[in-house]
């Protein structure tokens, strides 16, 4: 099993968070990058829940801790986050989740569920070269690809199934 399948089976979470936490640590080591404690709570936030936050969902957390954010803080924090490669703008919901594949160049791809709002990075190599040979064929070069498919999750398709 896939660890990027975990948002639809039953598994220890908060290992998600503590390796998440740290992948973030040393990716930032390696470029030299500031991760601040600001930096690291919000993308512990994000990865405290398989649903996707929005910046206002993340300056509520961060209030609710006693953290003295504006909004721009917020923002800067998510920028320096996704510009590291540590969480994705998931652009249909205006929110963010953490990126399973930290540090590695990928296609985000993203399977929604409409019902639950779980959000599950899908590793998909021929969809990712499709997209590219597609392009290519174009003469078109791709700098950012990013596939948001929403849909029904296994758990909330068996919960609906005795509808």
């Amino acid at each position: 099993m896939s660890s990027s399948a975990l948002p639809y089976r039953p598994h220890n979470h908060q290992a998600c968070v503590t390796q998440a936490l740290a992948d973030a640590r040393a990716i930032c080591q390696q470029h030299n990058a500031r991760l601040t404690p600001t930096r690291e709570r919000v993308l512990e936030l994000i990865w405290q829940s398989h649903k996707p936050l929005g910046a206002y969902d993340v300056l509520a957390v961060l209030a609710e801790d006693g953290h003295n954010a504006a909004p721009p803080t917020v923002y800067r924090a998510l920028d320096f986050l996704q510009q590291y490669g540590l969480v994705h703008r998931i652009a249909s919901l205006n929110a963010f989740t953490g990126c399973t594949h930290a540090g590695k160049s990928h296609n985000g791809m993203f399977l929604i569920c409409r019902w639950c709002g779980n959000v599950l990075e899908l590793t998909a190599p021929a969809v990712s070269s499709a997209v590219n040979t597609a392009a290519a064929e174009e003469s078109f070069r791709p700098e950012d690809v990013t596939i948001e498919v929403s849909g029904c999750c296994p758990r909330c398709a068996a919960d609906n199934a005795h509808d």
